[in-house]
C-alpha cells in the first residue's frame, strides 16, 4: 500500500535529504568561497612558441589557487615578432633569445630586453629509423660528419625565419673549418641544405625525406633518432620576457607565473624539454652549453647567397618620359621595363620577398613616391594578383622625376625593414635624371644621408638600371656606389631584360 504524503516516514525522509543537502551545500560553498578569495581574476596574456605553449597551459591549469588565469596563445616566433606591437601580450616566450635580438633590431621596443630561460632543447639532426641504420644505429649513434659527408635528403627550416636553422649553420661551419678548402666545403654543405629548405617548421617532417634538422623536444613526436652536433652548437633557450609597456600589476602576475613555471620542471620534462641549464633526462646525452654567435647576420648573409633568397624593394620610374615610344620594339619604355621586372624576379626562389614603389612627382600629396605592392614573398604576390597590378602601371603624363627624394625614402624603408638571411636590395628602374625643380633634396644631401645609413654587417645595395639614351649614368653610379651597389645603363631599351638578368646574376655570383 502506498504511503500518504503526510505520513511520518515520508516527512522524516524529506528532512534527512534536506539536512544532507544542507551539509553538502555548505561544504561546497565553503570550498568555492575559499578558492575565490580574490576580488578579481586577472588574465595574463602570453604569446609563446608553438612547441612550448601547451606546456605553459598545463602549468597554469595545475595552479588552481592563483588569482589569475593564463591565456597562452601559440604563434610562430617570426610572426609574433612582427605583431607584438599590435596584439600587445604581457609576456613573450620565443624559442630562442635570437628572436629578442631581431625584435630589437626591427624596433619592436626601445628598451634593451632580456628574458629568463624556462627550458632548453638541443638542436639535432633527427633521422628516420631506416636512415639511421645506414650509419650503424642502434649499435652507434650517427654523427653530423657522417650524415653531411653524403648528400642526405634532410628537411631544413630557413634560418632567416627559425633559430633552429641558424644553430645548424653554426654546426655545419664547425664541420668544415678544418677541410682543405673550408669556405668551399662550407658552401657545398649549405647547398645540400638548400635542396629541402622550407619556410614552415611543420613542413620539414616530410615522410619522403630521411630526416630533419629539428629540436630534441620534437624527436619523440615524430619517431626520429637524434644525431647530436659535435662540437656542440647553441640550443633553444625559451626566454620568458615580460614586455615593455606591461602594467605594474600585470608585471607582478607575470613574475608570479614565471615562478610556477620554474617550479613545474616535471611538466616541461614530460613535454620533452630539458631544464634551462641543459641537464639531460633519461636517455639524453649531455650537451655542452654554447652561446649564440655574436654576429649571426654574417652567417645569415652567407646563407642568403647560397639559397638565393632576397628582399627586393623595387623603385619604378613612372614619369612622363617613360611613355616614350620604342619603335624597334613596338612598345613604350614603361612596357619594356615592366616585362623586365616580371622576368627578373624569376632568378630568385618563390620565398624571395618583393615590393614595388612607383615614383614621379607629387604622387601622394607632396611625396614623390607611393607604395603599389607591399613587400611580400613572390608566391604570395602571384597568388594575390601582384603581377596584374604590376602590368597595370602606366606612365604619368607630364610627371617629373623626383629621383633623389624617392631613392632616399626607399632606402630608409629597406634599411628599417632589413631582414637577416636574405640579400637585401633596392632596385631602381629609371629613364631619366632628377628634375624636381628644387623642391626636393640635393644630390649632396642624398649622399650624406646614404652614408649615415651604411652598416657593413647588414649590407643593403642600390642596383640602378638606367633605361634609354637620356639617363645620367654618372649620377646613378654616384649614389649606387655609395651603398656598395652598381649602375647598369641600357641605352637601347629593348635590351633591358638582358641588363636586368646580368645585374642580378652578378650580384648572386658575389
Amino acid at each position: 500500500m502506498a504511503r500518504r504524503p503526510g505520513s511520518p516516514v515520508v516527512i522524516l525522509s524529506i528532512l534527512l535529504v534536506l539536512t544532507l543537502a544542507g551539509w553538502f551545500g555548505y561544504d561546497y560553498l565553503r570550498t568555492r568561497l575559499a578558492a575565490s578569495s580574490c576580488d578579481t581574476v586577472t588574465t595574463l596574456r602570453i604569446t609563446a612558441a608553438p612547441d612550448i605553449a601547451p606546456a605553459l597551459t598545463t602549468v597554469s591549469q595545475q595552479d588552481t589557487s592563483a588569482c589569475y588565469r593564463v591565456e597562452a596563445v601559440a604563434a610562430p616566433s617570426g610572426q609574433a615578432m612582427e605583431t607584438l606591437a599590435v596584439h600587445k601580450p604581457d609576456v613573450w616566450v620565443p624559442e630562442s633569445s635570437l628572436w629578442l635580438q631581431r625584435a630589437q633590431q626591427r624596433g619592436a621596443w626601445n628598451l634593451p630586453v632580456t628574458g629568463t630561460s624556462v627550458a632548453s632543447s638541443p638542436i639535432v639532426v633527427g633521422l628516420t629509423e631506416t636512415a639511421a641504420r645506414k650509419y650503424g644505429w642502434p649499435s652507434k649513434t650517427p654523427t653530423w660528419a657522417e650524415i653531411f659527408k653524403g648528400d642526405p635528403a634532410i628537411g631544413f627550416v630557413d634560418p632567416a625565419v627559425d633559430p633552429v636553422g641558424l644553430a645548424a649553420l653554426v654546426g655545419t661551419g664547425e664541420l668544415t673549418k678544418n677541410a682543405p678548402d673550408p669556405a668551399g666545403a662550407y658552401a657545398l654543405t649549405l647547398r645540400k641544405l638548400t635542396k629541402h629548405t622550407v619556410q614552415e617548421p611543420a613542413a620539414i617532417f616530410d615522410p619522403a625525406l630521411e630526416g630533419a634538422v629539428t629540436s630534441e623536444a620534437s624527436l619523440k613526436a615524430h619517431n626520429l633518432v637524434g644525431a647530436y652536433a659535435d662540437p656542440a652548437i647553441p640550443s633553444l633557450d625559451y626566454p620568458y620576457v615580460v614586455l615593455p609597456g606591461t602594467s605594474d600589476s600585470q608585471r607582478a602576475i607575470a613574475q608570479q607565473f614565471l615562478g610556477k613555471v620554474l617550479e613545474k620542471t616535471d611538466v616541461l620534462t614530460a613535454a620533452g624539454f630539458r631544464p634551462p641549464n641543459g641537464t639531460p633526462g633519461p636517455g639524453q646525452p649531455p650537451v655542452t652549453p654554447v652561446n649564440l654567435p655574436e654576429d649571426p647576420d654574417k652567417l645569415l648573409n652567407e646563407w642568403a647567397a647560397a639559397n638565393r633568397s632576397a628582399r627586393i624593394q623595387v623603385l619604378l620610374d613612372v614619369s612622363g618620359s617613360m611613355a616614350a615610344a620604342v619603335p624597334k620594339a613596338r612598345a613604350d619604355r614603361m612596357t619594356l621595363t615592366l616585362r623586365a621586372a616580371e622576368l627578373g624576379i624569376k632568378l630568385f626562389k618563390p620565398i624571395t620577398k618583393v615590393g614595388l614603389w612607383r615614383f614621379s612627382t607629387k604622387l601622394d600629396g607632396d611625396k614623390d613616391y607611393q607604395e603599389l605592392l607591399p613587400v611580400r614573398p613572390v608566391s604570395e604576390q602571384l597568388a594575390s594578383g601582384g603581377l596584374e597590378k604590376l602590368r597595370s602601371v602606366r606612365a604619368i603624363s607630364n610627371g617629373g622625376t623626383g629621383l633623389y627624394d624617392s631613392v632616399l625614402a626607399a632606402y630608409q624603408s629597406a634599411r628599417q625593414n632589413w631582414e637577416p638571411g636574405r640579400i637585401n636590395l633596392v632596385v631602381l628602374l629609371t629613364d631619366g635624371r632628377d628634375d624636381d625643380d628644387g623642391r626636393g633634396i640635393s644630390q649632396q644631401k642624398l649622399l650624406a644621408e646614404l652614408n649615415k645609413l651604411q652598416d657593413p654587417k647588414r649590407p643593403l645595395q642600390i642596383i640602378a638600371i638606367g633605361i634609354g639614351p637620356d639617363v645620367d649614368t654618372a649620377e646613378l653610379r654616384t649614389f649606387s656606389h655609395a651603398t656598395g651597389g652598381e649602375a647598369y645603363p641600357t641605352p637601347d631599351p629593348t635590351k633591358i631584360v638582358d641588363t636586368f638578368y646580368a645585374a642580378l646574376g652578378r650580384l648572386l655570383e658575389q
